[in-house]
Formats: structure tokens, C-alpha cells, sequence
């Protein structure tokens, strides 16, 4: 369990969800891990946490919709530490329903690329001058979704955003690479959480798991798991992909679960 010994990584958004997932089991591996968000209590329960497991981790203020916010974070994590290894951008705004083009104000659309595509940005801006020090480089893991992988009825905005964290993984990837700084982006499906839990209606989970390959809908840790392996030196050669982690959601023709309830393989 040292796969990322000694490496000192953020995890933004990490005092909820999927960036608790992550963090928890950064730590496990052996980083020192930055849970940082809006919640101080939240976060230091995180911290609490992952101390109790036996790792190491500390928390700091950020708000990804504030630049300075995001500066202070870098500079202190690397004074705190002396260098950054790792940064994973998950924190966002999840706004699943903002609605269609017609109905989409310009204020909603700004905010959501403010805090989804905007702070991304600026984090990853934050990170490079860090990572380029390492003589290994390091590893930027950005958290996407599937929402950026087709048209849908509604999310227009989170859509686009999230889109747009695709092509920034790739762009990162190739002009920083000779610097051995890696990018990647993993796109979560559904993943449900002990905070949203009690949230997603049992219809929801009905269609998410009819369509999956697998028996189950994801957690934290499947998303965490596969940012492990991101992070780690397993991954060396693994630059500029965007990996689904959704159960098979995204890998099959988009009548299956409805062939399925026919007993039908075709029509």
C-alpha cells in the first residue's frame, strides 16, 4: 500500500463525495494528501478521518470560483511540504439540471463554467510552475463526467463545461509533457455517495442499472481507484486519455436496456 509514498497531492472539492473517495485512499497509498473546499468543518472531519486510517493529510481553505483562493492553496501546500506531486481537480459545481439552451439564463451559464472550466483551469495553471520542479514531473487527474459524452435533454451548461475539461486534459498532456508532467481526465458515471444518497430516486438508480454492464451503479472508490493508478508511476506512460469509469454506460448502443426488457436482441 505505497504507491504513492512520499508524494504530496491536492484533491480539490475533497470534503464530500467522490474527492472524499479519492483522498482517503491517496492516503492509504502513502501521500500526503491537501483536503481542501469551502467547509472547514466538513474538511477537518476528512482529515480526522484519514489520520484515524493511519495517514497523513491537512486541511486548507479554497473556493474554486476565487483565484486568489487557489493561489494561497498552491503556495502554502508547498511550503508546508516542499513540493506538489499530484493535483486532482474535482471540485465543481454539479448542476445536472440547468436546463436547455432556451432556458438557461447567462448568469447560470457563467457560473457554472466559472467554477467547472474556469477554476480547472486555474488550478492546473497553479500547478504547472510546482510540478515542473520535480525531477519526475507529476500527475494532473482531472474529474469529468459523462454528461460530456452526447447531446442530452437537459445539463446543457455542465455538459459544455465538462466538455471543455476533456479537451483542457488534452491540450495539458501535450504541452507539458516533455516536462513529464502527465494529464488525464476520468469521467465518473453514476456514482452514488453518502451525501446524495438519499437524493437519487430509486427510478434513477432503475435506469442507470439497466443500462450498465455491471450489477451495480459506482462509489467513490471506483473513482478513486483508477486516480491511484493515474497518480502513481504505474501510469508513466499513460498521458492525455480520458477514461470512462461507469460501469459500461458509455461503451454500447443506446437501446439496450429497453431490448433487454423485450427479452430481444434486436428488433
Amino acid at each position: 500500500m505505497e504507491r504513492l509514498k512520499d508524494k504530496v497531492a491536492i484533491v480539490t472539492g475533497s470534503t464530500s463525495g467522490i474527492g472524499i473517495g479519492i483522498a482517503r485512499l491517496f492516503a492509504a497509498e502513502g501521500a500526503k494528501v491537501v483536503i481542501c473546499g469551502r467547509r472547514e468543518a466538513k474538511g477537518q472531519a476528512v482529515v480526522d478521518r484519514i489520520t484515524a486510517e493511519g495517514g497523513e493529510a491537512s486541511y486548507h481553505f479554497m473556493d474554486i470560483t476565487d483565484t486568489d483562493s487557489i493561489e494561497s492553496l498552491f503556495a502554502d501546500t508547498a511550503e508546508k511540504y516542499g513540493k506538489i506531486d499530484i493535483l486532482v481537480n474535482n471540485a465543481a459545481n454539479v448542476a445536472l439540471k440547468d436546463g436547455r439552451v432556451d432556458e438557461l439564463t447567462i448568469e447560470m451559464w457563467d457560473g457554472i463554467f466559472q467554477s467547472d472550466l474556469r477554476g480547472t483551469f486555474y488550478a492546473t495553471k497553479c500547478a504547472l510552475p510546482y510540478l515542473s520542479k520535480n525531477e519526475k514531473g507529476g500527475a494532473i487527474i482531472n474529474i469529468g463526467s459523462m454528461a460530456s459524452c452526447s447531446g442530452d435533454i437537459g445539463s446543457t451548461a455542465y455538459a459544455c463545461a465538462k466538455a471543455g475539461v476533456d479537451l483542457l486534459t488534452q491540450a495539458t498532456a501535450l504541452q507539458y509533457g516533455k516536462q513529464n508532467i502527465r494529464c488525464n481526465c476520468v469521467r465518473p458515471g453514476l456514482i452514488v455517495t453518502p451525501e446524495n444518497e438519499a437524493h437519487v430516486p430509486q427510478a434513477v438508480k432503475d435506469i442507470f442499472t439497466s443500462n450498465i454492464m455491471v450489477n451495480r451503479y459506482g462509489c467513490p472508490e471506483d473513482i478513486g481507484h483508477m486516480c491511484v493508478y493515474l497518480a502513481s508511476d504505474e501510469s508513466e506512460y499513460v498521458t492525455g486519455q480520458i477514461v470512462n469509469v461507469d460501469g459500461g454506460l458509455n461503451s454500447h448502443v443506446p437501446t439496450v436496456a429497453q431490448f433487454r426488457a423485450m427479452n430481444s436482441r434486436t428488433w
